[in-house]
């Protein structure tokens, strides 16, 4: 079968890179420093790379777990869009590209922490999703990195790259928490070991969302509390924490939880955006 160009495409999970981008973009956009298009565009595009070639390199290393479960066996390696070797070599193309974009246009950090989400994702993450049921968490502090490679000061004692680091942890958990319980069973058959597969009455993986969901509130209300944002931001984050807080509780319920887990996923869908919006629009126009 000869890949077309949609499924190399397909292979970068451009959805999930997006939000790497995304999410690296707002920490760029809120540091108060000139504007260069130059630096803002090769960082970008670094960050896009690293994203798409960890996505790629991601299902060359799980192209036989992805092959037996229902919701992964049409993607480009298992259905045989995609060569193996052309994976891989696409793969670390585009994560190598990415990192000599990033040391050469944007700055040593950048591509230093770019690189570190490599290594988290694909030597601790990845592995660990096969033997740890903390892989969830040990995937989520990888996809929390992102905005620490477009925030352009982090050093000096700026402490907004961190706290979004703190967003953005906490907000996968049960962002993925709500989707492994709505596919525990495809996990089963690999017998990837994550909380929702070995919970099987889901009682402590609702426990655990809303334990995270608390502390991503908390989290988020945090720059107005130490004088980084303003009141108005502060009520926008209770109002959509409250919402997305209410999604975490109805989870709880056991009668109605592989409802209410759709509910909760698409909640932190509709969340992220919304916040991360609340934040750029206070840092530039309101602070």
């Amino acid at each position: 079968m000869d890949a077309k160009f949609g499924d190399y495409l397909e292979l970068t999970k451009p959805r999930l890179s997006m939000l790497s981008v995304i999410t690296a973009l707002v920490g760029y956009l809120i540091v108060d420093a000139p504007w260069d298009w130059n630096h803002f565009l090769m960082t970008m595009i670094g960050i896009s790379a690293c994203a798409g070639g960890v996505a790629a390199l991601n299902q060359w290393m799980e192209r036989d777990t992805d092959a037996r479960m229902e919701r992964t066996a049409d993607r480009p390696i298992p259905s045989g869009k995609v060569p193996d070797g052309a994976a891989f070599v696409m793969g670390w193309g585009l994560c190598l590209g990415g990192l000599a974009l990033l040391f050469a246009f944007a700055s040593a950090l950048a591509a230093g922490f770019a690189l570190a989400t490599i290594i988290a994702y694909l030597a601790w993450y990845t592995p660990a999703k096969r033997t740890s049921r903390w892989s969830t968490e040990i995937g989520a502090i990888a996809g929390a990195f992102p905005p620490l490679i477009g925030y352009r000061q982090l050093m000096g004692g700026r402490a907004a790259g961190w706290l979004l680091f703190g967003v953005l942890f906490f907000w996968q958990i049960p962002h993925f928490m709500a989707i492994a319980w709505v596919y525990r069973e495809d996990y089963s058959v690999v017998d990837f070991p994550m909380l929702p597969v070995r919970d099987r009455t889901g009682k402590t993986v609702a426990r655990w969302s809303l334990v995270n969901t608390v502390a991503l509130i908390a989290v988020t209300a945090a720059p107005t509390l130490i004088g980084a944002t303003t009141w108005w931001y502060f009520a926008g984050t209770l109002v959509s924490g409250a919402w997305f807080l209410l999604r975490a509780v109805q989870f709880l319920d056991p009668t109605t939880r592989d409802r209410c887990a759709k509910k909760l996923f698409f909640a932190s869908i509709g969340w992220l955006p919304l916040q991360l919006a609340l934040l750029v629009i206070d840092r530039l126009f309101l602070v």
